[in-house]
């Protein structure tokens, strides 16, 4: 109840207006949008309201609108209105007004009448705070003017949450740019209802304007995009519900905007919204459908364009599909809608829309017959408003209703004029379109023949261009549209009656009347009975067809030629006709044949039925059993005239009537049905029946009907073949020859006896005109020449050569197509071609190719195309071979005939006369290059045969290369490849024949040696190793030059082909090498030794990534076993032990097996032993040292010894040897027994050349890198036993390589550490019983290290170690190498051991301090490094065991310290001291340390000044390490340590002429002075004030006569005090009590003319200063401190130098005065200053007066209280006889002036 009732008081609370608060109303009151808030607080209602109705009557008097609102809100009685005291309704009530009014003014916001008109509404009705949302929806669209901010500074604090955005706007008062608003609506669905639902109302009221809509659609445009980006997160499913939403909440909005036709900017701005939402929004077409018509419907001429944009974005997004019938209807009502549309298409992409339309104008069409649309669709296409393919679409729609035009609606039938129309003028449109109109015309599906002839009109284009001769048909007979043309009876009238001459209108004759015939034929064909009247013209005698050739070859002629399809077929129905009306049966018509078949093969289906249909009647015409029926006689139809009546009649070859009948029947008839269906089946069934064979027995009955006799088929061929020679017509031609090419051979007479005729007829045409009757008659000439020359076979000789014939006559140059043709036909010919035919052929293509410019008959393009063939076809053995045999020799090229045997040179190479013309060498090279290109182009391989022929090209092209001068390397090249590839093929096939006696192994090196293209190069050297491995027999007496040759060329290259070749001839040729050196018996090393040196010589030259591999190729290759030792002492021997040779050993050893490396390290000893015998054997060979020949050969062994022993010392080698051995098994004995060898060897060698230092050396190298491959137990086993023997040198490298292996094991290993600890007991016993002190000094190293690494696993024996180091008979020994190895050791142990070295140390310490003692005073390497050493023993004891350093130690280290830091160390030994002096002051207690430090005061003042420094460092660390507690105990001795040093002046004894040390003195006393201040902070009151008491007393305890004594102390003394009063500042201020009386009596009795008394007067002056500034407590104000100072000070002033006054004096009087702030002691002060202005002394005055500015400066208005006093001084002081004294005076008198702001002109008079 409590609650329920806070909150109704708290809602009371907050809904209250403060009626009763004056001063709330007055704050509401000030709110104005135009006025400051002060102003606005102070004007009442009547004077606001006629200000701002003024405002209002302007804006009635620019819109009459304004004027309803005069009655209320703007009324007189508005004064009196309330808002607070209205009901509800009332309420309600006035904002419908306030609202419509401020939808009103807000287009006019930018006018002062408008912001007045408002201001009242705020004042009165304050609308900025009921009102606010409408307020600022009003004023938004004006975000960026200034009176934005306005408004924003009067808003409440609650404002809608449509609008919670602008508050961080409502509290900076900024204006909020648009990408803010922008953001909101994207984010906040109440904003943008808000501002959707005003933009509507404003609309609805018809108060909009263009401002308010352009920022709308501007801001919605953007936020819907936003909106819809934000949407697209999240499944796809997700994504669809976010966009559903988002349109949803935008649809009413939309349509209410769209339903507003009077409102043409509300509706743009919706286009724009429909648009983002297409774009993006992901729409289904139902929904882009509806929108769009939505867009449509209510559009007015001002939102046509717009709307159009808007259509064109939906269609984008849209399918391709027709659009709606009302939005067709309404488009349709657009004016100008072609037009529209074509600018449109300037800006965007309307191809959808525009394909919808036009779709959607076809379907109007085809359903209502409505023809408005057809100037529409032609407009869109020819603008090519449309993509290629929807124009084709449209124009397959109208041709689709064309065509349906007979069994449609009524209404289409009246409209297909006018669809015929503009078919007609699309077809005719040019360019691109026009193409693509045609494209459609073409592979559309509808008969365009018959279309055309039921439109009266062509849409086609024709494709030839006329000619005159009247055999042609002309384009205007057959393609002028009937509609254009006289009717068909003027046609036929026109006729004449009979022919004067012509006998048949197939006649080669031109014919004067078959134009006008065929023109109305064609007329005729769109109507039966006028075809009938046609056919019955007197002209044609159709009443003698059959009697007659006229008829019917007026038919054949028709149906063969390039006349529309229902022209050919009527024709051919014709003909069928006058067959089927003839009774009588006696007529032959086989000269129909010919043309019925090529009919058969026409491309429409319609005229192959008819064709079909003819023939079937033609078969009618013979007797049923006209064979058995031997007394029929037929007669034969135009046997006599059907090609005229000249020659070309006479030559056809008729047929018997049976065969003609047989053919008619048994090929014809039985596939009329598939030929119907398909253009090619004719040319099939000539092929199967004239090629057909009666050997089979089992045959159907359907193919026993077409099967001729031999005698029949050549019958049939013979008189086909003659019609296709005699026939005018080249279609028919064409036909025939398609389907006669299909026979290959009958009875072994070939085609090409019956049609090369045709060939022949074709070439006698001249060019031009061939042209005109292929583009009469529409045939492609390439087709033709393909089919004319496809009549040549391969078993006809004279055919192949006829065509060879035209090749070379200017026929086929004139006629580049057909030139191509024959090549063609070659190339198919080929491989069908045979024996001698072939061979000659070939031989003939050759030659034409090899043609040059010079000759008479050459051709480029015929040699070119030779050439092509040439290399494209398969080119058998034996052409091969002519081609090669026949090749032009320099011995043929040369002038005189060349000399009956050849003279060999040196290398093969024959002496040649040179030639004198070099075309003809230019015309071979470049044969033997074709031709060898062909050799390597036909897989050599396959053709072994060329072997010779190729090796004696390669010896021609040797004399090639003098006679030219040049490589040839190209050549060289394909002749070594084709080699390569016989000799593989014979390498993987030895059933291959070979004559051995054709290989020229001699010709193979001259191309590695005498060549320098690496291309050349690598093929003989691939060749080579292939014969290697084929017939090593043949090669290898050649090999070793080869090899030589190739460390100085082809090794170098740097290509991965070299690599190879190398790699391969390694490979081939090494290993029947080694064989058959192994089969001579002897060495294969030696043998191989210029092989080797081969290669060495070529390592620095071989690129370095291929190094390792070529070498471990080779290496393998030769055997790593016996080999691999001799290629490392060869590079060493080459190279010598260089940083790369040795890496490169290491990697090429390592890879090999374990045992490989040490049985080659054994024969790596052999060789060595046998280099340093007096007479070499094969090392003298291998590394070229003999008796003739010596090269120092212990040198030689030495390099090859250090190399060994890098080899060996291989931690990847230890490895695997360790891996080995742990295995124990075979493997791992044999490698024992080697490693034994090894050893013995390698000890043997060093006996050996134990006299030879450098070289026995490098044998204890080795062993020390065979020791180091064992394990480390094995290895210490080896160094017990080795150790025994006498030689201290291989003793020493033995104990090394332990040190060694010590720091390479690992401390985690315990079998190393059992090992290792194991053998101290051994290394002791070295240290203590060997003599040999390098010896000693390895062992002591092992010490160190084992028990750095393993000791604190067995201490004790590690502290019996520990006593023999510092026993006399280590650390005791004279070898200072040895005590510094000592010492070092030491240092290490005593970190293990640490109270176990206890033992040890009374006599280590000693002998410590005196070895470092003496090292001091020598200067030298290792006096320095037991210096060194010497400290880190030390360093090691203090950090361990600190209290074993005390007493005399500490004494004794302090002592040698000091010396150590005056004597003239290196940077590492003063480094070394100082930290261990700094490890004493930190790890040693305080007692000792002070104390020790208390009694080194002297000595280390006696030392030197860096001695000095080093001790206070030490005080200081000790200082600071100990705690306050530690401090304070030992204060006695601190104080006591610090008056020696304050006493350092007088005990230094200052020479005051060496400034550089008083300089010194003064560093270390301000250091000092530092340390001094550290400890007393770790003091308290009472334990230093006692100190600092002691030591004022002290510094004045001196014998008066030692005065000087007294005033360096007192120095010290004052310099300290000056740091302490600084430092501590007003807490030790009090502490001048215990200086004052020493302070007062030094100013009165100094004597400035004393250098050493002017320094401690300035010291006492400064500690004076420092004291006076830091006085908090009014110490110095007490009457007893201050005149007892300031007497004092102030005569100072009388002292000589003015300098020295105004840098200490002035100051401290200065801070005195600043202290003694008393008016009184001001007073005195000031008197006594005033009291030397009139002192005599000039530097006195100046003085003074200085001292009074700074007074001035520091004191201000306080001193300038005594100005009175001052004013006489200074009128004095202004004509002071002294020129600077008068300057300060002015300088004081401006200070004065400055500040007390006024001129003391006055007060001076």
């Amino acid at each position: 109840m409590t609650s329920s009732l806070a909150a109704s008081l708290a809602q009371i609370a907050a809904d209250s207006t403060n009626s009763l608060n004056l001063k709330a109303q007055k704050a509401a009151h000030s709110k104005s949008l135009i006025f400051e808030p002060r102003v606005a607080a102070s004007q009442s209602l009547d004077t606001l309201y006629t200000l701002c109705h003024e405002g209002f009557q302007e804006l009635c008097l620019l819109d009459g609108r304004f004027l309803e609102f005069q009655r209320d809100i703007f009324s007189q009685q508005s004064q009196e209105e309330d808002r607070t005291m209205m009901t509800k309704e009332e309420i309600s009530g006035l904002d419908k007004r306030i609202e419509l009014f401020l939808g009103l003014v807000g287009g006019r916001l930018r006018l002062n009448p408008a912001i007045k008109a408002v201001e009242w509404l705020i004042r009165r009705f304050r609308i900025h705070e009921y009102n606010t949302s409408f307020l600022l929806t009003t004023f938004l669209p004006y975000h960026t003017l200034p009176i934005f901010t306005n408004l924003l500074s009067i808003l409440p604090s609650d404002i809608p949450q449509s609008y919670r955005f602008l508050h961080p706007f409502v509290r900076s008062l900024i204006l909020p740019p648009r990408n803010v608003i922008v953001q909101a609506a994207t984010n906040n669905n109440s904003f943008i209802s808000t501002l959707n639902t005003y933009v509507l109302q404003i609309s609805k009221s018809r108060h909009h304007y263009s401002a308010l809509l352009a920022f709308w659609a501007g801001v919605m445009t953007e936020a819907t995009s936003g909106m819809l980006d934000k949407s697209r997160s999240g499944r796809k499913g997700v994504q669809q519900q976010n966009e559903q939403d988002i349109i949803l909440k935008l649809l009413p909005t939309l349509n209410e905007g769209l339903s507003m036709k009077k409102v043409p900017d509300l509706r743009v701005g919706c286009y724009m919204l429909l648009s983002i939402l297409a774009s993006k929004g992901g729409l289904d077409d139902k929904l882009l459908t509806a929108m769009m018509e939505a867009v449509v419907l209510g559009w007015t001429t001002e939102t046509i364009l717009p709307g159009l944009v808007c259509l064109s974005v939906l269609a984008q997004y849209r399918g391709l599909k027709q659009i709606t019938k009302r939005l067709t209807k309404e488009l349709l009502k657009v004016p100008n809608l072609p037009e529209l549309l074509i600018e449109l298409s300037k800006q965007r992409r309307i191809d959808k829309l525009a394909n919808g339309l036009c779709l959607a104008l076809v379907d109007r069409l085809g359903k209502t017959g409505d023809v408005n649309g057809l100037p529409v669709i032609e407009q869109i296409v020819q603008n090519q408003l449309l993509g290629d393919a929807q124009a084709t679409v449209i124009i397959e729609a109208l041709l689709l209703k064309a065509n349906q035009s007979d069994s449609s609606t009524e209404a289409l039938r009246n409209s297909l004029p006018y669809l015929s129309n503009s078919l007609v003028t699309l077809a005719q449109l040019p360019g691109h379109v026009g193409s693509v109109i045609q494209g459609a015309l073409r592979n559309t599906e509808v008969d365009m023949d018959e279309l055309e002839l039921k439109l009266h009109t062509t849409m086609r284009r024709k494709e030839f261009t006329a000619t005159e001769s009247e055999d042609i048909i002309m384009e205007d007979s057959k393609s002028a549209a009937i509609s254009n043309a006289p009717p068909f009876l003027d046609l036929l009238r026109q006729l004449p009656k009979r022919t004067i001459n012509e006998v048949s209108f197939l006649s080669p004759m031109p014919s004067h009347i078959y134009s006008d015939l065929c023109r109305a034929f064609l007329t005729s064909t769109t109507n039966s009975a006028d075809l009938d009247l046609f056919d019955e013209a007197p002209i044609l005698r159709r009443h003698s067809a059959l009697g007659d050739t006229l008829y019917l070859s007026f038919y054949a002629r028709t149906w063969c030629g390039s006349n529309p399809v229902m022209a050919r077929a009527s024709a051919l129905q014709m003909a069928s006709r006058c067959l089927s009306d003839d009774t009588t049966l006696d007529v032959d018509v086989q000269a129909l044949i010919p043309y019925s078949i090529a009919a058969l093969s026409d491309p429409a289906t319609k005229v192959r039925r008819a064709a079909a249909e003819l023939i079937m009647q033609m078969d009618k015409c013979y007797p049923e059993n006209l064979e058995s029926e031997k007394n029929v006689r037929l007669t034969r139809w135009a046997v006599n005239d059907i090609y005229g009546s000249g020659e070309a009649t006479q030559r056809i070859k008729w047929l018997s009537s049976d065969i003609a009948c047989r053919l008619v029947r048994e090929m014809l008839l039985p596939a009329l049905e598939e030929c119907v269906l398909d253009k090619k089946h004719i040319e099939s069934v000539f092929g199967s029946s004239m090629n057909s064979s009666r050997k089979s027995t089992e045959i159907t009955k359907k193919q026993d009907l077409g099967r001729l006799s031999q005698a029949s088929r050549i019958s049939i061929l013979s008189f086909l073949a003659s019609h296709v020679v005699q026939t005018p017509l080249f279609s028919v031609k064409m036909r025939l020859l398609e389907s006669l090419n299909q026979i290959r051979s009958i009875s072994g007479s070939s085609r090409t006896k019956y049609l090369l005729p045709v060939l022949e007829q074709l070439v006698s045409l001249s060019p031009s005109v061939a042209l005109q009757h292929f583009e009469a008659e529409k045939i492609a000439p390439a087709e033709y020449d393909d089919q004319a020359v496809k009549t040549v076979t391969s078993n006809d000789k004279d055919g192949v050569q006829f065509l060879l014939s035209l090749i070379k006559k200017d026929v086929a140059i004139s006629r580049p197509k057909l030139l191509g043709a024959i090549y063609g036909r070659l190339r198919t010919l080929w491989p069908s071609l045979k024996g001698e035919l072939l061979l000659k052929t070939a031989q003939s293509l050759l030659k034409l190719s090899q043609l040059s410019p010079e000759d008479t008959n050459y051709h480029e393009i015929i040699s070119a195309e030779s050439a092509s063939l040439l290399r494209t076809v398969s080119l058998s053995t034996d052409i091969l071979l002519s081609f090669v045999t026949q090749l032009p020799t320099t011995a043929k090229l040369v002038d005189r005939p060349p000399a009956t045997k050849r003279r060999r040179t040196s290398h093969g190479e024959v002496a040649r006369s040179p030639l004198q013309d070099s075309k003809q060498l230019s015309a071979a090279i470049r044969e033997v290059t074709f031709v060898l290109q062909l050799v390597d182009s036909s897989d050599p391989a396959t053709h072994p045969e060329l072997l010779k022929d190729l090796f004696n090209i390669l010896a021609e092209l040797q004399h090639y290369k003098a006679q030219v001068a040049s490589e040839l390397a190209y050549l060289q090249g394909l002749v070594l490849a084709s080699l390569l590839a016989i000799l593989r093929a014979y390498k993987s096939d030895p059933k291959i024949k070979l004559d051995p006696s054709a290989i020229r192994a001699d010709l193979l090196v001259d191309c590695v040696q005498k060549t320098a293209s690496p291309q050349v190069q690598n093929s003989a050297l691939l060749l080579i190793a292939c014969l290697a491995a084929a017939a090593p027999e043949l090669v290898l007496h050649s090999v070793m030059p080869i090899f030589t040759f190739v460390g100085s060329s082809v090794l170098r290259q740097n290509d991965e082909y070299s690599a190879h070749v190398i790699s391969q001839t390694i490979h081939e040729v090494i290993p029947p090498l080694v064989s058959s050196l192994r089969k001579d018996k002897g060495n294969p090393v030696t043998g191989a030794a210029e092989l080797l040196l081969s290669f060495v010589a070529a390592y620095e030259h071989v690129p370095l990534h291929r190094q390792k591999g070529l070498f471990t190729s080779l290496v393998q290759t030769l055997g790593a076993e016996e080999f691999l030792f001799a290629i490392l002492a060869m590079l060493v021997d080459k190279y010598g032990v260089t940083e790369s040779i040795t890496s490169f050993a290491i990697d090429l050893a390592g890879s090999f097996a374990v045992e490989i490396q040490l049985n080659s390290a054994v024969k790596y000893l052999e060789l060595i032993n046998d280099l340093l015998k007096p007479k070499p054997t094969f090392s003298g060979i291998l590394l070229g040292v003999s008796e003739e020949n010596v090269l120092d050969p212990p040198h030689i062994a030495q390099n090859e010894l250090t190399l060994l022993s890098h080899l060996l010392s291989q931690r990847r080698l230890a490895v695997q040897t360790a891996k080995l051995l742990d295995r124990d098994d075979m493997d791992a004995a044999r490698v024992r027994e080697i490693y034994s060898t090894l050893l013995e060897n390698i000890l043997a060698l060093a006996d050996t050349v134990n006299d030879q230092k450098r070289l026995h050396n490098a044998c204890g190298d080795v062993l020390e890198s065979l020791l180091g491959l064992l394990s480390t137990s094995e290895f210490v086993k080896s160094v017990e036993g080795l150790l025994d023997r006498p030689n201290e040198a291989l003793r020493r490298k033995i104990l090394r390589s332990l040190e060694v292996r010590i720091g390479q094991e690992s401390p985690s290993d315990a079998t190393s550490r059992v090992a290792m600890l194991g053998f101290l007991p051994q290394l002791t016993a070295i240290i203590r019983e060997s003599t040999d002190v390098l010896y000693k000094h390895t062992a002591v190293a092992c010490v160190d290290k084992i028990s750095e690494k393993y000791g604190k696993k067995d201490l004790e024996a590690v502290a019996a170690a520990a006593e023999t180091i510092a026993s006399n008979h280590c650390l005791g020994q004279p070898d200072d190498r040895l005590r510094v190895m000592a010492l070092l050791c030491l240092a290490s142990l005593t970190e293990i051991l640490r109270e176990g070295i206890v033992s040890v140390l009374p006599s280590a310490i000693p002998k410590t301090l005196e070895y470092m003692e003496a090292s001091v005073s020598n200067d030298d390497d290792e006096t320095r490094k037991l210096h060194n050493a010497g400290y880190a023993f030390i360093s090691s004891l203090i950090h361990y065991l600190p209290y074993m350093m005390s007493g005399s130690h500490l004494d004794k280290l302090l002592t040698i310290s000091n010396i150590s830091a005056e004597a003239d160390l290196d940077e590492k030994s003063d480094e070394n001291r100082v930290q261990c002096l700094q490890l004493a002051a930190k790890q040693i207690d305080a007692k000792s340390m002070f104390a020790a430090l208390d009694q080194n005061w002297t000595k280390a003042v006696a030392a030197g000044e860096s001695a000095i420094e080093e001790y206070i460092g030490v005080l200081s660390t000790a200082i600071e390490k100990h705690p306050k507690t530690v401090i304070t105990k030992h204060s006695a001795t601190l104080a006591k340590i610090f008056q020696n040093a304050f006493d350092l002046r007088r005990q230094w004894a200052v020479n005051t002429e060496n400034p550089e040390k008083n300089e010194s003195i003064s560093e270390i006393e301000a250091e000092l002075n530092d340390v001094a201040i550290k400890m007393i902070y770790k003091f308290n009151d009472a334990t230093f004030r006692p100190i600092f008491s002691g030591l004022v007393e002290w510094a004045g305890s001196l014998p008066k006569k030692d005065e000087i004594g007294k005033i360096q102390r007192l120095q010290t003394l004052y310099g300290f005090a000056a740091v302490f009063f600084d430092n501590l500042k007003s807490i030790v201020t009090s502490y001048a009590t215990y200086i004052l009386e020493i302070t007062v009596d030094v100013l009165k009795n100094i004597n400035l003319e004393d250098d050493e008394s002017k320094e401690l007067w300035t010291r006492v002056l400064q500690t004076l200063t420092k004291c006076f500034e830091h006085d908090q407590d009014d110490f110095w104000q007490s009457p007893s401190h201050y005149n007892a100072v300031a007497p004092v000070l102030t005569a100072q002033f009388t002292q000589s130098s003015a300098l020295l006054l105004a840098k200490g004096l002035i100051p401290a009087i200065v801070e005195l005065a600043a202290a003694a702030d008393s008016s009184d002691h001001h007073k005195e002060l000031n008197a006594a200053i005033l009291k030397h202005m009139r002192s005599e002394t000039t530097s006195v005055r100046l003085t003074a007066v200085k001292c009074e500015q700074a007074l001035t400066d520091r004191l201000g208005e306080e001193w300038l209280s005594m100005l009175p006093e001052m004013l006489p001084f200074i009128s004095e002081l202004q004509e002071d006889d002294d020129d600077v004294v008068e300057k300060e005076t002015h300088r004081w008198i401006v200070k004065i002036e400055g500040i007390l702001g006024e001129s003391l002109d006055s007060m001076l008079q």
